[in-house]
């Protein structure tokens, strides 16, 4: 949460807090900026929280910004299909109490990935959380590019 507080910058600031754990901080974070990444890092920090309906209305503004991103569309159909589930599984609020049957390590995957082998029953809100946040993939070059052209953007006199 330090990290955070030293970022000016919304972008920078809600990674910092969506790595930490304050989903709802990273959210309105987020919030704060009207780019296709904003709005997809909104989208994944809403999902992190449940609010699934909120998060796709957040994949679809990215995928306005962006169209056809992939990972947008990957994240958005997560985000559905959870949303859907949470409705036929016990209104709103209902939880279920699947838990994965097994974690698989696969080291023939990039990364060396977990893999979660599931029954017939779906995985639990928290379980979601759990893998997502695992699999939340960030790079130095994409925080260098985003500082770099939000500081382009905001010196005096900069060419657009």
């Amino acid at each position: 949460m330090e990290a955070a507080q030293a970022f000016r910058d919304p972008l920078w600031r809600g990674v910092a807090l969506f790595r930490a754990g304050d989903f709802k901080g990273a959210a309105q974070a987020f919030a704060a900026r009207d780019t296709a990444a904003a709005a997809f890092d909104q989208g994944n920090a809403l999902v992190m929280l449940g609010q699934y309906d909120e998060a796709l209305k957040r994949f679809d503004r990215s995928l306005v910004l962006r169209p056809g991103w992939p990972e947008a569309l990957r994240n958005r159909e997560i985000a559905r299909i959870r949303a859907e589930r949470r409705k036929t599984e016990g209104g709103e609020t209902g939880q279920t109490d699947s838990r994965p049957d097994q974690v698989v390590f696969d080291k023939t995957k990039p990364g060396g990935e977990d893999t979660t082998v599931q029954a017939a029953t779906p995985m639990s809100d928290e379980a979601v959380r759990a893998l997502w946040l695992k699999r939340v993939q960030t790079r130095p070059a994409d925080f260098l590019r985003a500082k770099f052209a939000y500081q382009l953007g905001t010196q005096p006199g900069a060419a657009p």
